[in-house]
């Protein structure tokens, strides 16, 4: 029996909610000293997917991160400080969402691992992800692989 996609998710108080329902066009763990801090951890879990499969309940609040000459807006619940979702301007019709604020997580299977040059030494990288020392040029790799492994984005 086919059924559509449907995640739920928020942030810790539960002032933000959201509902994805479209399948992610990749997921990916992000090694970056960003991604450590702000997850209080050693990576942080992206899900990319487009804008329009998000549906938001609750205000978020925003702000832009500059690294280099790539402009990042962040968004968060400004009632907890639970970062929720961020984006490129350049890529407005994307979004990603911080895979650990879904309420169910085990369906998240991460397809490849990016900014390995700042890793901790203690994490160990599965062989069969897709491996990038730095930001990659694109994401349509480690979409090409999400989509191989668990079928394009859209309904299930």
């Amino acid at each position: 029996m086919s059924h559509a996609f449907h995640q739920r998710g928020g942030c810790q108080c539960g002032a933000i909610r959201y509902t994805l329902t479209e399948r992610p066009r990749a997921v990916y763990c992000c090694h970056c000293i960003e991604c450590q801090r702000q997850s209080s951890s050693a990576f942080g879990i992206s899900v990319r997917v487009r804008r329009a499969a998000l549906s938001v309940e609750g205000e978020t609040a925003k702000f832009n991160k500059t690294s280099g000459d790539r402009l990042t807006i962040c968004e968060f619940c400004p009632h907890c400080g639970s970062r929720l979702f961020h984006n490129r301007p350049a890529h407005e019709d994307l979004l990603t969402i911080k895979g650990g604020t879904f309420d169910d997580t085990s369906w998240l299977k991460p397809v490849g691992h990016i900014w390995l040059k700042s890793k901790q030494a203690w994490v160990l990288i599965p062989e069969d992800g897709l491996r990038f020392d730095a930001q990659p040029d694109d994401y349509d790799v480690l979409s090409v692989r999400y989509a191989e492994q668990w079928g394009p984005p859209g309904r299930e």
